[in-house]
């Protein structure tokens, strides 16, 4: 007799962005294994999989051998769920059990408790006759069992009784023995392995792996995913090639002349570009003269912001002259206050693909790269995971502004890490001395998309705003650091140009 055509469809897990990695959800009628150690979150994960399926009407069974009812109760609680609907047995053998009468002395202990912890296992199956189960934990089997074989057996036979009942089940591991045991693996049809990891500085950092899913494709490698109230959240690793999306090639202005004839016209929809300099010369402020007109377009955008609060953004942009507390009232403009410290960097491409598939946002302003790099793991881990965002960015037409901090102010300077190669357009800043005053200059090294100048223009950043002057004439050594210049600069006011300083300055 052929097998139903929905045996072992998938079923939703209950878990926002856990279905997407599973292709659908958990395989029906299966057995699945859930492993971590204990503060992982299976506890949490297996009641979210109940509770979903008691939504949808379906009986849901939660045996517990580790917790108590009120432990669960006290759990769902905290996350603002009711456990109504869901049947919670207490497996409790006899010889744990502090009644006397219930103790024996005759047969060897771990003998009965194992065959008797079993039996009262299925017996509760068979009254309840779930759709839904949760064994919590295997690791109280593994104990009384005192050997693999016996342990692999009891696993086995309980297996294929919930498979002969068309039951879904999770079983529920901690891993607390000395070595971990692998017999599971072999025995479940799906293998999830959750992990809790503490950082030297910051809050702990959770994910999960779908080790196997047995005929079924899953997105595989490690996702983030966090607990708060209302249960855990994964973010799906992000895949760049998965997310292609047609637009509309158009060039973006700033609204400030010589800004844009410096870019050959403005920025490129769909490419990215890095602003690059030491702290203070300008770049935070001129990607926002390219935020405000885009706003004024009628654009929506998003500011990541690592390095300042969202207030003093605010402040720092009106006294430019740019007001975005508007565009923030009325959600045109969406920033985000980020502590790398808290946030891990799939909750961050989680939220870059919120807000410009849900929200329409057009243009993301990441400021800066050095607040981003901390918080990924290691730097090799920035280079993949910024390539994959930039990758889905471009592809939805969004116009992306990188901001890097390079250490030191004047003389050379460096970055800590190199991602001019990533980004299809490169502005650099530079301070430098003329005349007894610390001036600014703003350079395109690099645009993949259009032309550019090839001229060095002084930048000036005061209460009218941004001012790009003319192309700066006598100006050596800029891109070693050291730069000195003979030429014409911009006043202070707005009144007309001046001639530099007959000697040259050096910053």
């Amino acid at each position: 007799m052929p097998a139903p055509t929905d045996d072992a469809a998938p079923i939703p897990t209950g878990v926002p962005g856990f279905d997407s990695i599973l292709e659908g959800g958990f395989a029906a009628n299966r057995a699945h294994l859930v492993e971590g150690r204990p503060g992982s979150g299976k506890t949490t994960l297996a009641l979210q999989f109940l509770l979903d399926g008691a939504r949808l009407g379906e009986r849901c069974l939660y045996i517990t051998l580790s917790e108590s009812r009120r432990e669960l109760a006290s759990v769902a609680s905290r996350h603002g769920w009711s456990l109504d609907g869901i049947e919670i047995f207490e497996l409790v053998p006899p010889e744990l059990s502090l009644d006397p009468r219930q103790q024996q002395s005759l047969v060897h202990s771990s003998d009965l408790e194992l065959g008797e912890t079993v039996r009262l296992a299925i017996a509760e199956i068979d009254r309840v006759k779930p759709q839904r189960v949760v064994f919590d934990s295997l690791s109280e089997i593994r104990l009384l069992s005192q050997g693999s074989l016996r342990y692999r057996r009891q696993v086995l036979a309980l297996r294929s009784y919930l498979l002969i009942h068309d039951t879904t089940a999770l079983l529920l591991d901690d891993l607390t023995a000395e070595q971990d045991d692998l017999n599971l693996h072999s025995l479940c049809h799906a293998v999830i392995q959750l992990e809790q990891l503490a950082p030297l500085y910051g809050g702990e950092r959770r994910r999960l792996r779908v080790i196997k899913m047995r005929g079924t494709r899953f997105r595989g490698g490690f996702h983030d995913f966090v607990i708060r109230r209302g249960g855990l959240t994964v973010f799906p690793r992000l895949i760049a090639a998965e997310h292609g999306h047609p637009y509309e090639a158009d060039r973006l202005g700033s609204g400030n002349d010589g800004l844009d004839a410096l870019l050959g016209g403005g920025l490129d929809r769909g490419t990215s570009t890095m602003l690059l300099g030491p702290s203070g010369v300008g770049k935070s402020s001129t990607a926002l003269a390219y935020v405000t007109a885009a706003l004024d377009r009628g654009e929506r955008g998003l500011i990541l912001s690592f390095d300042e609060p969202a207030g003093i953004l605010r402040r720092r942009a009106a006294g430019l002259g740019m007001d975005i507390a508007e565009p923030i009232a009325d959600a045109r403009l969406r920033v985000e206050q980020i502590d790398p410290a808290e946030v891990s960097p799939g909750e961050l491409a989680a939220m870059v693909r919120d807000a410009v598939e849900r929200e329409g946002v057009r243009l993301v302003l990441i400021d800066s790269l050095t607040g981003y790099q901390n918080a990924m793991p290691g730097e090799q881990y920035l280079l993949l995971q910024m390539h994959e965002i930039l990758t889905y960015l471009n592809q939805q037409g969004v116009t992306t502004l990188l901001v890097l901090a390079q250490h030191g102010l004047v003389g050379q300077m460096s970055a800590t890490v190199d991602l001019t190669y990533l980004s299809d357009t490169v502005v650099l800043f530079r301070f430098f001395e003329a005349d007894g005053h610390l001036r600014r200059a703003v350079s395109v090294v690099k645009k993949r998309v259009g032309p550019h100048e090839d001229t060095i223009r002084e930048l000036r950043i005061d209460r009218d705003g941004l001012r790009v002057g003319e192309p700066l004439t006598g100006f050596r050594g800029v891109l070693t650091g050291v730069p000195s210049f003979h030429g014409r600069l911009l006043e202070a006011g707005a009144g007309p140009e001046r001639d530099g300083p007959a000697g040259s300055g050096q910053s």
